[in-house]
């Protein structure tokens, strides 16, 4: 399988929170091609890799998935995967075969530059084409 090839300019740090944070740390570190390790911490785990991913899940032992995107629950932290425009597609087959869920259904016309997901454990997260902005 081909790593995501991540393109950020800023270090990112970002707490998930996850029944099971191992097998979350797993696959962003999969996802990412970054290295899953102990926290400092018994219930953290660290997705930590090049480019300034950091990444840390913590065991919630009454965790629910996040409903997103729905108005009335508490916000959620949404991750948001940089990548090329030519490895978009590449990147989204790669999401899916390692876990990840597409929650966009809207494909609208043409080619999308944004492809929303959520995780193993429920979490949004979305990996776009490096030129798109806000």
């Amino acid at each position: 399988m081909a790593m995501i090839r991540v393109r950020l300019s800023i270090e990112v740090r970002s707490l998930r929170a996850a029944a099971e944070p191992h097998a979350l740390a797993l696959f962003y570190a999969r996802l990412l091609g970054a290295d899953a390790q102990a926290g400092h911490e018994p219930d953290l785990v660290e997705v930590v890799g090049g480019a300034g991913v950091h990444l840390a899940i913590r065991k919630d032992h009454g965790y629910a998935p996040p409903s997103w995107p729905r108005p009335e629950d508490s916000q959620q932290a949404h991750l948001r995967i940089l990548v090329d425009s030519a490895d978009l597609d590449e990147a989204e087959r790669e999401a899916v075969s390692l876990g990840a869920v597409p929650v966009d259904s809207d494909a609208g016309d043409g080619p999308r530059e944004v492809r929303v997901f959520s995780d193993p454990a429920g979490h949004s997260f979305s990996i776009a084409a490096a030129s798109w902005s806000v």
